[in-house]
Order: C-alpha cells, then sequence, then structure tokens
C-alpha cells in the first residue's frame, strides 16, 4: 500500500474526525475507494473504535431510483419515498462520527436518473441528512482513476494533485486562516467585486453581522467537516446585487458554465448560465431557501493549484471566493436562529486571482487574490 493512504487515513481519523477509544464510527466506502477505506479502518482498530462499513455506491443510487422511477410509472414525489426511514436515521443517531470516503467509477453515474427524482429523493432524506450531521462527519475522496479523468490529469499525476492538499500541516494553516475569521466575525458587510472585458460582472453585498466564521481547517474541533479543506466560511444574508461564477461545475450530473445571478432583497431574482441553465433553474426552484444564499467562502488552501470539477477541492483552492444558494450551517449562527433552510446546497465558484477586490465594512482586505497581511498586497 502507498504510504501516503495511510498518511491520509490518520488525517482522517486523528485530526479531522478526532475518533477516540469506544466512539462508534460508520464509515461509508465508495467503489474504488477500497484502498483507503482498508487503512482507515486498520487505524480505527488502532484506535480502539466500533465501526459500521457502508458500500457508498452511485450505480447503487443510481438503480435504486431508476427502479422508483419505474415504479411509479409517473412523476416521482417526495411522498413516494419513505419520508422517515427509520432504520438508516437510527444509524446515524447511534453513531459518534461519519466517514465518507468518496471515490466512485463513474462521477456521472446517475446522470440519466431525472432531476425531479433526485430532488424528489433529497427532500425525502431530510431527517437522515440532519441525523447525519448531528455526528462528528467528514468527507474525503481517495484519487482514482475517474476523478483523474474528471481532472484532465493523468493517474499518477492526480495522486500527487490530491495528496498536496490532504496532507497538509493543518495547524499552520488554521493559524492563518484564523485572521480572515477574525475580520468576518468583527465585520457587518461583504463586498465582492470583480472586472471582465473592463467593466464589473461581480458587485455584490451581503450583510455577516452577528454571525460567526467558520475557520475551516479540515476537523471537527473546528467545525469543518471536509478533507482536504482550507477555506473561512460564513452564512450571509439581505444580499445585494450581481454575482458572475466563472469556475465550470457539474451541479446534479450536469455540466454548469458561467453562472451569472441577480439578487434583490435576499433573493435570486433572475439567473443565466452559459451552460446548464436547466439544472440551475431546477436547483433554484427546489424550494423557498434554495434561492437565498446559505454560504460565503473563500478558500485559502495553496496546496489546491488548479480546477478539477471536484467541488471539494475547487471551492478551497487559493485565489477563488464562493456563493451557495440554499442550506445555512449552523456553526455560523446565533444559539436558537435559524438561517436559510433548504434541500439543497450549492456552491458556485469565481476566480478572483485577478481585477477583483473582496472588501469588509469598506476596507479592502483582499485584491486580486493576496490577503492583507500577505507579501504583494497593494492598497
Amino acid at each position: 500500500m502507498d504510504e501516503r493512504v495511510r498518511e491520509h487515513a490518520e488525517v482522517l481519523v486523528d485530526w479531522s474526525a478526532r475518533v477516540e477509544a469506544g466512539d462508534d464510527v460508520v464509515v461509508s466506502v465508495a467503489e474504488d475507494a477500497h484502498e483507503l477505506g482498508v487503512a482507515v479502518a486498520e487505524a480505527l482498530g488502532e484506535r480502539g473504535a466500533n465501526v459500521t462499513t457502508l458500500y457508498g455506491s452511485s450505480e447503487v443510487s443510481r438503480a435504486y431510483l431508476k427502479g422508483v422511477e419505474a415504479g411509479t410509472e409517473g412523476d416521482v414525489e417526495a411522498d413516494d419515498f419513505d419520508a422517515d426511514p427509520a432504520v438508516e436515521r437510527a444509524l446515524f443517531e447511534a453513531a459518534d462520527a461519519y466517514l465518507r470516503i468518496g471515490g466512485g467509477r463513474n462521477t456521472t453515474a446517475t446522470a440519466d436518473v431525472d432531476r425531479s427524482t433526485r430532488q424528489a429523493y433529497a427532500k425525502a432524506r431530510k431527517g437522515v441528512r440532519e441525523a447525519r450531521m448531528d455526528t462528528d462527519w467528514v468527507s474525503t475522496v481517495h484519487p482514482t482513476r475517474s476523478l483523474a479523468q474528471q481532472a484532465g490529469m493523468a493517474y499518477e499525476e492526480y495522486q500527487e494533485f490530491v495528496y498536496d492538499a490532504v496532507l497538509r500541516d493543518w495547524e499552520s494553516l488554521a493559524e492563518e486562516m484564523a485572521q480572515m475569521k477574525e475580520i468576518l466575525d468583527a465585520g457587518e458587510e461583504v463586498r465582492i467585486v470583480t472586472e471582465r472585458d473592463g467593466a464589473p460582472d461581480t458587485d455584490v453585498a451581503m450583510s455577516i453581522a452577528d454571525r460567526t466564521a467558520v475557520n475551516s481547517a479540515a476537523s471537527v474541533a473546528y467545525d469543518s467537516h471536509n478533507l482536504p479543506s482550507g477555506e473561512v466560511f460564513t452564512a450571509p444574508y439581505d444580499t445585494e446585487g450581481e454575482a458572475f461564477f466563472d469556475v465550470p461545475m457539474t451541479i446534479d450530473a450536469t455540466r454548469v458554465r458561467n453562472v451569472h445571478l441577480v439578487f434583490e432583497g435576499g433573493e435570486v431574482v433572475d439567473f443565466s448560465a452559459e451552460a446548464g441553465e436547466d439544472a440551475l433553474a431546477e436547483i433554484l426552484d427546489t424550494d423557498e431557501g434554495a434561492r437565498r444564499l446559505g454560504e460565503l467562502g473563500i478558500g485559502m488552501n495553496r496546496g489546491i493549484d488548479r480546477f478539477t470539477d471536484s467541488i471539494l477541492f475547487d471551492e478551497k483552492m487559493g485565489d477563488t471566493v464562493h456563493l451557495a444558494v440554499g442550506r445555512a450551517y449552523d456553526a455560523c449562527l446565533p444559539d436558537g436562529e435559524s438561517g436559510n433552510d433548504s434541500a439543497v446546497h450549492v456552491d458556485m465558484i469565481s476566480d478572483v486571482s485577478e481585477r477583483s477586490r473582496m472588501e469588509v465594512d469598506s476596507e479592502v482586505v483582499q485584491r486580486n487574490g493576496t490577503f492583507r497581511w500577505e507579501e504583494g498586497f497593494e492598497e
């Protein structure tokens, strides 16, 4: 076994999930992530944890959803699924931690499942999703050939890319990102401006007053649940203006490119996309909360040096910011306050390496991808 696989497992178990002896841990392993699953199981055994393993297969999910479509002989509704699947919910309610190891055989395995079916399934599983998110959950991926192909890389090249992003000095990165968290915690408004062809294509402002930013340093100790991570995020509201997202992405198994959103009164009132506009429209129509922002995220992991059409990596990349429509994370909200609620949480990314600035309370904190505490920052 490649020693980097064992290192990945150790970071996931020790730094990210903070697993302790006696913890009940659910591990979901994708089709081609077997090797990392083995290393994680070994690490959990050494630490005295109890392990329940799930087969996290997108191909199995596709087969189930296609079966539901065949069985209903018509449009699938949320009521066609069990609204409270007790067995699965009970599993997560009893778990201390949930580790999701992605790395399937086909990154678009569910592409031929009707979008309305996928949306109905997501709505019906809200209780399971909430139970899972109440655990110390962490999501990561094993570098696979399908992911390498999606990223446009040779397999060996993609392995290097993944491990450069995952096997970081996370303590040092956490200390750097704490500077951004402190600025957002003290701020009331964020404004992002980018230009294209000599004119603004993004000029959007949002309130962050009374919100708590998350220093997402790839550990549940930081309210962070992705490995790799390397972003600082918060839950904005009262959004006004226009935003352009130039980083291509796959949303709901559909390629989406060059998204433009217009916000008024905190809601998306107009939108367009050069590609994948129908998929974007269906996301925004999922429910009332799908047209409001749930997240502002600022990428700070400079171990990620290129876009790979994987949100797990792309949104963490230095020189990027992202906005997500849909669900807000409780970690960003005051106690007792409910943030934006939705069955979806869909991130869209902007490259801010050139002709851009980010202001917090009218003070520039990042220009052209460089933060004010970094060498080369221009006032």
